[in-house]
């Protein structure tokens, strides 16, 4: 982690990726891609043939559809107008390459793809934890993050 200062406001800077105080709005499109990504790409690898690539997959689409709607919720109670959630150019290439990949190949392909989801997903719902401004999406987000280092330990043993 690394902090920068970007026209007087701290930004905190995890794999790759700027969070700070990032407004309501933006933060329920951020949280929403990441979940969309993180259903999306587990039902791709669902029917593996590895035991537990095939059980974190099932996990992540129950746990991700759960932390969807507690964003959802959030921001209903927020005033936030509900938008669908869509996948970055990123997500839809990582779904795209997950595509065509198979067996072996493609549960690697997912393990990778997945730490980096999870790192990036756990540092956007701390920060939002820590920082937001909207207390309903605060309280989400300390509820998911829990969840999302439980993922991150799990992906990071495999």
């Amino acid at each position: 982690m690394r902090k920068e200062v970007v026209t007087g406001i701290v930004m905190l800077t995890f794999a790759g990726a700027a969070y700070g105080a990032l407004p309501a709005a933006e933060f329920v499109k951020q949280a929403g891609a990441s979940d969309l990504y993180e259903i999306t790409s587990s039902r791709i690898v669902e029917a593996s043939a590895n035991p537990k690539v095939k059980a974190f997959a099932r996990q992540m689409i129950a746990d991700h559809t759960t932390s969807t709607q507690a964003v959802k919720t959030a921001a209903a109670k927020s005033g936030l107008p509900p938008m669908p959630p869509q996948l970055t150019s990123k997500q839809s290439a990582d779904v795209a390459a997950l595509r065509a990949a198979t067996g072996a190949t493609r549960d690697s392909l997912y393990v990778t793809q997945q730490k980096t989801a999870h790192a990036d997903a756990l540092a956007l719902h701390k920060d939002n934890a820590a920082n937001g401004a909207t207390p309903a999406l605060k309280a989400a987000s300390a509820k998911i993050v829990p969840v999302v280092e439980h993922h991150k330990m799990e992906i990071d043993a495999m």
